[in-house]
């Protein structure tokens, strides 16, 4: 499923040049613009045998990218990128993630080790492929952790998302991918992913979009590296001990009844957060489930303690106190 762990890590990619009409230099004389031109390697893409992803295959993949993105209209990126290499990337990637727990430990690190930690990337596709350069290519001793927020706001989140789940699935223990607040369905469908990838596949845009939810869903919650460094694209969390409940008299039709009372909020654990059901489109505002929703939505705050995060409509706010309380209790130095 994942190639070797490469020895180096090579970076060197030149973009391509970006053709743009002239403009008239007499009232008679104008020119032509010039179609596109053509790309140094052989589109469309097609999917690796054996699902067997590589160095070279990514590097394709990122000059692909690269050059539609200036040279095509949205319109043609599955003349790139056909229907069937999405399925398959996503797919590999899905089953992959999936199987990690909500919170991934990256322990395999030493004192030669490297962690990049990546914040919202909002389809910045540019941007990305600069970072992966400038900080050098996931490797043996360089580890990737990005915090969610792969899509929205920017042009190319659907490029951006399947960029780094080419990476998980060639290197799965150098790449994370953490849930970010946008990897959902009403913030994609708010803020520009889904209108985004519906003009980029048309038809098939419905059937890719809803496969992007599903990829979504999978992602983890939170890491926490070298036994040291929580991450989450939020923060901090809740504590959802079982509220004490009691029984409806009667032999008939016999319901467990919830305690409404109102309880304090307390700070959760790392064993609350390995047990929260984090496959939901949308994290739950109220209910039961609602870990995945204070780790995504969450914000800190000068006020020492716990609140609802009430400008959200979802979260909460966390304090100084509440740091210092999470990282004493769980031996962690930062967060």
């Amino acid at each position: 499923m994942s190639g070797s762990l490469p020895s180096g890590c090579p970076s060197d990619h030149e973009p391509a040049a970006t053709n743009s009409p002239e403009e008239a230099t007499t009232t008679t004389t104008t020119s032509i613009p010039e179609g596109p031109s053509q790309p140094p390697f052989q589109i469309p893409l097609s999917w690796p045998s054996n699902s067997s992803v590589t160095l070279d295959w990514i590097q394709n993949l990122i000059s692909s990218f690269d050059w539609s993105s200036k040279n095509l209209p949205p319109s043609e990126l599955p003349s790139v990128l056909p229907v069937s290499v999405f399925d398959a990337l996503v797919l590999t990637a899905s089953k992959i993630l999936h199987k990690e727990p909500n919170c991934v430990r990256i322990d395999d690190c030493n004192e030669n080790s490297r962690v990049v930690v990546v914040g919202d990337v909002h389809g910045q596709l540019h941007d990305v492929m600069f970072l992966l350069q400038d900080a050098g290519f996931p490797c043996e001793d360089r580890f990737f952790v990005f915090n969610g927020d792969y899509v929205d706001r920017g042009a190319w989140g659907l490029e951006n998302f399947l960029l780094l789940l080419a990476w998980k699935v060639f290197l799965p223990q150098r790449v994370f991918l953490l849930r970010g607040n946008h990897e959902s369905k009403y913030c994609t469908s708010v803020y520009g992913f889904e209108k985004e990838v519906l003009a980029k596949y048309g038809d098939k845009g419905k059937h890719v979009y809803r496969k992007c939810l599903g990829c979504f869903e999978g992602l983890p919650l939170a890491s926490v590296i070298a036994g040291r460094v929580y991450t989450a694209h939020g923060g901090l969390f809740r504590s959802e001990s079982i509220t004490p409940s009691k029984r409806s008299k009667g032999k008939k039709n016999r319901r467990i009844i919830l305690n409404s009372e109102t309880k304090p909020l307390c700070l959760g654990s790392l064993e609350e957060l390995s047990k929260a059901r984090r496959s939901v489109l949308d994290p739950p505002w109220e209910g039961q489930n609602l870990i995945p929703g204070d780790v995504l939505w969450s914000d800190p705050t000068m006020k020492s303690g716990l609140s609802p995060n009430t400008e959200r409509g979802i979260g909460l706010l966390w304090g100084p106190d509440c740091t210092e309380d999470f990282l004493k209790k769980f031996e962690l130095k930062i967060t």
